[in-house]
């Protein structure tokens, strides 16, 4: 990966500012008033880290080019999420952020190869959502994002599902104690309903042992086909209770149908 050129991305890197402590404070002071051409000023004044950052991954097969506009979607959520009242430098603050949106890069880009107009208009699409969201303290629809980005809806829809990683149904996303929640457990199946689920009286005499709330959470989970959260609003319970009651009900109906 060659890093020693002038034009990446179509940026002048000889040329790009630099800013001192005292400009950048200014800056923030202006962007937390809404000033949307501080914000700017601010970034391109902060290119110089980005490109410092990709230096460290020299060593890759990847394109300067694609590695520099990920880096600076690692300076913008920077931005977006640094505390001042932290008294922490920017930059100590922002490094980070940088190298792991890059790390995150070289690794899901690693065993798909998607074309190179295809992550433009995503990383474009990132940029515009980002800018929208705080523009308009929401988040911005499919329709606003193509708009901004003068695309196609659908075309932006399959750039960033393009780039987006694909996920394993047994993923972890909360743990209490010992009980882990898994992205399964917070999909719905609207498919398993009492009359394709059971479909035996062996099945049948297995629920009538277990306790009523162990029933009614084992109703509602697999033959309403809601998830423990919503299980868990409407008998006003914990989603960690649910699931240990769930994982304790489902082991009481297979050891006696074995």
């Amino acid at each position: 990966m060659a890093l020693n050129r002038v034009m990446i991305c179509g940026v002048n890197t000889a040329k790009l500012p630099l800013l001192s402590e005292e400009e950048k404070n200014e800056l923030f002071d202006r962007m937390e008033q809404g000033d949307t051409a501080a914000r700017e000023t601010f970034i391109e004044g902060n290119l110089r880290l980005v490109l410092s950052v990709i230096q460290r991954f020299s060593n890759s097969n990847e394109s300067p080019d694609d590695l520099f506009q990920v880096g600076c979607i690692g300076l913008i959520k920077a931005i977006d999420n640094f505390d001042r009242s932290l008294n922490v430098k920017f930059s100590t603050y922002a490094v980070p952020m940088i190298i792991g949106e890059c790390r995150r890069y070289l690794r899901d880009n690693n065993s798909i190869r998607v074309s190179r107009s295809l992550r433009d208009i995503a990383y474009k699409a990132i940029y515009a959502k980002d800018m929208l969201l705080k523009k308009n303290d929401r988040e911005p629809t499919l329709e606003e994002i193509a708009a901004a980005v003068e695309v196609d809806k659908e075309e932006i829809a399959m750039a960033l599902d393009a780039i987006s990683s694909p996920l394993s149904l047994y993923e972890p996303v909360y743990q209490e104690g010992g009980d882990t929640l898994y992205i399964m457990d917070q999909v719905s199946d609207k498919k398993n309903r009492e009359d394709n689920w059971v479909e035996n009286i062996s099945l049948n005499e297995a629920m009538k042992r277990l306790n009523d709330r162990e029933f009614n959470i084992i109703k509602l989970r697999f033959f309403e086909g809601k998830t423990q959260t919503e299980v868990a609003s409407e008998i006003a319970i914990s989603q960690a209770q649910v699931s240990r009651l769930e994982k304790n009900a489902l082991k009481s109906l297979k050891n006696y149908l074995k």
